[in-house]
């Protein structure tokens, strides 16, 4: 059968753009290698709770038009997230807020966090950082770097601070007033029911093909044109070397409890605890539950045929990534998107507007 649109990847970016195509009238054909839809998005029902197989997704933004476009396909609830920090017998609220430095300094007043900061800050002489420590420790001070930051971050990336280009950390919000809130975001809130269920809406009525491999198959597949959101560097054969990733290991497990922590997301921001954070799925949708589930985060090192995650996007890494983007310019019938396909990271939002904006120039 001859498709208008061969959509690579059942993700976010790919089923924006499936949908907008249909409503244009267009013959679509979306693919995954995957055996679900909703790419890392993907939600699975365990105990009655819809659990976040591929790390916690919490829909937020400032955009209206994408705020009223994914409400189409789902009801969103309130859910505010407020994660929780903790170093070895300490808990502390983030981001850090007014909460965070009562706790740590024993203080009331924005005035009294400001000094205490200022002052660890002048006691360092940092003119000129040369790397992500000493970037974080003129930015917020010694407090909060050796035990909010430090051990967080070298998990996350699996290197020491002092190894890391300082460009990682250009800036760390603190915030003296007492909120909780993660995200500033006008819009915030989990869709009731989990996010599969909004793939399936926006994919009814498309055809849909799981199990299969595009660049395997890349002459079976009869197409005007070909929206991809794989990596660009596995589309060109890797000819100029994989680009790099952090990937994300997972241990889900269900426990025989109502309640294991008392919050959807606690990080843990000692090097020496292995895992960066434990995700208790039913907290996202005020679940009732008798049993729980909860997954805990390793951040590891990505080898090509690993499922990437995190892009690294550091000079060399950019760089590499704008020679994929040249070679990706002189394609024909092709368009690159998403995650994979630009090699940036995409809040969900930011995934919406661009294959929106996408649809807008190529279905007008």
């Amino acid at each position: 059968m001859k498709y208008d649109y061969l959509v690579v990847g059942a993700g976010l970016y790919g089923a924006v753009f499936a949908n907008e195509a249909k409503k244009k009238g267009k013959k679509v054909l979306v693919i995954d290698r995957r055996d679900h839809i909703g790419g890392n998005t993907y939600t699975k029902e365990i105990e009655g709770i819809n659990v976040h197989i591929y790390g916690c997704h919490i829909f937020h933004t400032s955009n209206k038009e994408v705020w009223n476009y994914i409400n189409q396909f789902a009801e969103f609830n309130n859910f505010i997230n407020s994660p929780v920090a903790v170093y070895k017998d300490e808990l502390y609220n983030l981001p850090f807020n007014m909460n965070t430095f009562s706790k740590m300094w024993g203080i009331k007043t924005p005035e009294e966090a400001k000094k205490i900061i200022a002052d660890q800050i002048k006691d360092l002489n940092i003119t000129e950082p040369k790397n992500l420590e000493e970037q974080a420790l003129s930015l917020v001070g010694t407090d909060v770097y050796e035990k909010l930051i430090k051990g967080y971050t070298e998990k996350q990336w699996g290197r020491d601070c002092k190894d890391l280009p300082a460009f990682i950390i250009k800036r760390l919000p603190l915030r003296f007033v007492y909120d909780n809130n993660y995200f500033n975001d006008r819009y915030q809130g989990i869709p009731m029911g989990g996010y599969t269920k909004i793939f399936e809406k926006m994919l009814d009525g498309i055809d849909i093909e799981l199990g299969v491999d595009f660049l395997k198959k890349k002459g079976r597949f009869d197409a005007e044109k070909i929206v991809f959101t794989g990596q660009i560097d596995e589309y060109f054969d890797n000819v100029y070397g994989p680009l790099e990733y952090r990937k994300v290991r997972f241990e889900t497990e269900v426990i025989d409890k109502e309640n294991y922590q008392g919050n959807a997301v606690v990080n843990y921001t000692e090097r020496e605890v292995p895992y960066t954070r434990v995700i208790e799925h039913k907290h996202f949708e005020y679940g009732t539950q008798p049993k729980t589930v909860i997954s805990k985060e390793y951040s590891e090192e990505w080898k090509p045929g690993d499922e990437p995650y995190y892009p690294v996007n550091n000079e060399k890494n950019n760089a590499l990534y704008e020679k994929y983007k040249e070679l990706a310019e002189k394609e024909g019938n092709i368009i690159f998107g998403g995650r994979l396909g630009e090699y940036k990271y995409y809040d969900m939002d930011k995934v919406i507007e661009a294959a929106l904006n996408m649809a807008k120039k190529e279905l007008s």
